[in-house]
């Protein structure tokens, strides 16, 4: 019998050596096929998974969804791992409504047909409920200089808030490997001893209610962004309206231009974060509980409830920089002050569904 054709233009697939190679990839530079790239994509992630014990077989996981390509990508692929490895899990959709008019409404639409698409159960919760807040009203007061402290604050905690609701064991993110390289360089550039001796750890908050774990650790944003366009999947992809000037944004172009000249840089600055070893002399901050919420704070009050007595008492800019209690009185109705609106302070985590 003759033996199959093989293709006539272009490399054939270094793995499979039959299909002809449609991508490079990113992080071997491999020339690889379609169906070679899915299955290597894939096991990769179980792989990671496995060593690292991630999940326990009848574990409920929320995975935190935002309708981007991290998110999207990230509960398509465990749905079928799920399946696949009969890893026994439950999982959730968990949304965070951040309230941003023209970009948070429509992502979220994303994320509803992806709870029909896969089969997936969907929780949202928003800042208006948490908080009484939308970061459409943040901005106004405060500006695009330090809006994203508010949201990066307010959002870990409305996820935690959430995974509660829905009492699952743990929470899943999209964090890729270029998210864990920026977070690396960023806590070194601000001195940030306590969160740099964390901030490769594949599970996090295992001391606390819910942890936290990032599959995606070692998985490249490039490569994650031709898995959702070769598997056609659908997510949203514009940038957050109010990010622009984001601190983050200066690190993660550095990360890219590291990459052009060596694409193994984004896992080099990972293991270094592995390596670094804290001094059993420096102080880190103990941990407790918000005297106010509850939630978990090295603080009297956590940074959350700092930011958002700030915003009530029309005072925004006095939760920016180091926590420090505000006042240990009751909330009182504020009264417009610097242009804000008359409103009730609303305690941080306050649900009222």
């Amino acid at each position: 019998m003759a033996a199959a054709a093989k293709p006539k233009n272009g490399r054939l697939c270094s793995i499979c050596n039959d299909r002809r190679a449609a991508l490079k990839r990113p992080k071997t530079l491999e020339q690889i096929c379609r169906e070679c790239f899915y299955a290597v994509f894939e096991d990769e992630i179980h792989k990671v998974i496995v060593e690292n014990q991630i999940f326990k077989p009848g574990e409920r996981i929320a995975i935190g969804a935002s309708g981007g390509k991290d998110s999207t990508v990230l509960a398509y692929v465990l749905s079928e791992l799920n399946r696949r490895h009969n890893y026994g899990l439950d999982l959730f959709l968990l949304s965070v409504d951040e309230g941003i008019t023209g970009y948070r409404d429509d992502s979220l639409e994303t994320v509803k047909r992806n709870e029909i698409q896969y089969g997936l159960p969907l929780k949202v919760v928003s800042y208006k409920e948490l908080y009484g807040w939308t970061m459409d009203e943040i901005v106004k007061l405060i500006g695009l200089k330090n809006n994203c402290t508010f949201c990066g604050v307010f959002r870990r905690q409305a996820l935690d808030r959430g995974a509660a609701l829905l009492k699952v064991d743990k929470l899943v993110t999209g964090h890729n490997a270029d998210d864990i390289a920026e977070t690396v360089l960023l806590n070194i550039l601000r001195g940030d001893i306590a969160r740099l001796s964390r901030c490769t750890s594949i599970t996090t908050g295992e001391d606390g209610p819910i942890p936290r774990c990032k599959p995606f650790k070692y998985t490249y944003e490039k490569e994650i962004v031709m898995y959702a366009y070769f598997k056609r999947l659908d997510y949203f992809s514009t940038e957050c309206i109010y990010s622009p000037n984001a601190y983050r944004g200066f690190v993660r172009e550095f990360i890219k231009d590291l990459e052009r000249i060596r694409p193994r840089a984004i896992l080099d600055i990972i293991k270094s974060g592995e390596d670094f070893r804290i001094s059993a002399s420096t102080k880190m901050p103990e941990q407790g509980n918000c005297e106010r919420c509850g939630y978990i704070s090295s603080q009297k009050w956590c940074k959350a409830c700092v930011l958002l007595e700030g915003l009530n008492r029309g005072l925004p800019k006095l939760g920016i920089g180091r926590s420090r209690v505000l006042s240990n009185e009751p909330n009182k109705d504020t009264k417009q002050t610097n242009g804000t609106k008359n409103m009730q302070s609303k305690q941080c985590g306050t649900l009222d569904f």
